[in-house]
Parts: C-alpha cells; sequence; structure tokens
C-alpha cells in the first residue's frame, strides 16, 4: 500500500496530517515514577500495546514515514509500528523526547511533590504566565522549552510532508504541549494522554496553522484484555 494524500479540512491550504502516539507502557509507568529522559524499555504489556495499535495504523492509511524520540520506550513503539505498517523511513530524533525533569527524575510522583513542591509550580496551570519559564533544577526544562522544541520539529516534519500523512511516537508531557499549541493563548485544559493513545493532528507546513482532530483514543485497546491489565495513564508518570 502505497502513502496516501491527505486532504485539506476546507479550502485551498494543504494540511499534513500528523498521528502522535504516546510510547507503550514501562515499568515506571506502573510504579508511578517521573520518568523524563531515563531510558527504560517497554514492559511486557507495553509490547503488546504497542503491537494493537499497529494493527490499528495498518489498517488505515499508510504514513509516508515514521518519526520517533530516541528514548527506547518510544524507538521501540515506533519499530513495531513501522514493522506491521510496512515503513522503511523511520526516523529516530531527540526533538521528540519527553521533558527533562531535572533531579526529578527516578522519584516517584507523590514523593516528588512532597520533597520539592516548589518545583511543581511549573505544571500548575492557574499560575500558567509566571511558572511555565521556570526550568527545573538539575538540567531540567521548562514547560516553555519543552513546547519550543517539540512544536518545532512537528511543523519541520510538516513542511516536508504536505499533503501527507506521517505518524510520530513520542511522551506524555511532549503530546501535552503539541495539544496545548491548538488551545487559546493561558489555556487551562490538560488532557489525558494514555499509552499508546492516538493524537491526531493538522498542521500546515506553509502557514503554520494547527488543528487538532482528536486526543487520547485508545479505542484500540477496548475488548482485548489489554486496557484492563494496563496502567491508566493519569499523567503521574511521565
Amino acid at each position: 500500500m502505497s502513502p496516501t494524500l491527505v486532504s485539506a479540512p476546507s479550502g485551498a491550504e494543504e494540511f499534513t496530517e500528523v498521528v502522535v502516539v504516546r510510547h507503550g507502557e514501562t515499568s515506571g509507568n506502573t510504579s508511578r515514577i517521573l520518568q523524563g529522559q531515563l531510558d527504560p524499555e517497554l514492559n511486557e504489556i507495553g509490547r503488546q500495546q504497542a503491537l494493537v495499535v499497529a494493527h490499528r495504523l495498518s489498517k488505515e492509511a499508510k504514513p509516508a514515514a515514521i518519526y520517533s524520540s530516541d528514548l527506547k520506550r518510544a524507538a521501540e513503539t515506533a519499530k513495531i509500528i513501522a514493522k506491521v505498517c510496512g515503513v522503511t523511513n523511520l526516523e529516530l530524533n531527540e526533538a521528540l523526547r519527553e521533558m527533562h525533569m531535572g533531579y526529578l527524575q527516578g522519584l516517584k510522583w507523590d514523593d516528588a511533590v512532597k520533597k520539592y513542591p516548589d518545583v511543581f509550580r511549573a505544571f500548575d496551570i492557574s499560575k500558567i504566565a509566571e511558572s511555565r519559564n521556570q526550568e527545573i533544577p538539575g538540567g531540567g526544562e521548562s514547560p516553555n522549552q519543552l513546547n519550543e522544541r517539540c512544536v518545532s520539529y512537528l511543523n519541520k516534519i510538516a513542511q516536508e510532508h504536505t499533503g501527507e500523512r506521517v505518524v510520530v511516537v513520542s511522551h506524555s508531557a511532549a503530546i501535552q504541549e503539541l495539544c496545548r499549541h491548538t488551545y487559546p493563548p493561558n489555556s487551562s485544559i490538560h488532557r489525558n494522554i494514555p499509552n499508546t493513545s492516538l493524537n491526531v493532528f493538522r498542521v500546515s507546513g506553509v502557514t503554520g496553522r494547527w488543528i487538532l482532530e482528536r486526543c487520547g483514543d485508545v479505542i484500540h485497546l477496548d475488548g482485548n484484555g489489554i486496557r484492563e491489565n494496563s496502567f491508566v495513564g493519569d499523567g503521574a508518570s511521565v
């Protein structure tokens, strides 16, 4: 099956359809650990999730390319998708990595909140303007730095694949920022991004316009027992 061209939602403007997939489950997810840019592999449930989402994508329009974070949990998910979908154009790039969480990486979520409460102001949606430039101590990023890194790379992808469909594999906080790019300024919307969820964007590489069409879609995990046995993906592990 050859890559299928994507029609623009309206008018003459051409869009790239970007299907962003969160990686499969890891042991860090199930333990509610702040993984950040630590590099654990998928667990067995995560591999099953990746295979199920890959088969779902294989029944849709074939992507022209697959892009992924180079961290193991994302790269393995992407390689499974590429194999099942018959896509040979797979590129790993650190621009799609999870947010660097500084010295919070490796801590359980609840322990980190108790030990470093001030750091979590950067994630408080009620204090967006004053906290989004706050870098996490220990070499961590700010939300705005994460946003710039991920949005810039997706714009680059869109410019290279106008009128085509691509798959991107990334991480929870990174995908939150991609969704945020489509919201009104200072929006307090927060999305649930479960493992292997589909998040579908249409991005114009010419005008820079973004449209969020679908978010947090895990219907492929229903009815096969995987969802019942997996981490709920409530955002408490990134």
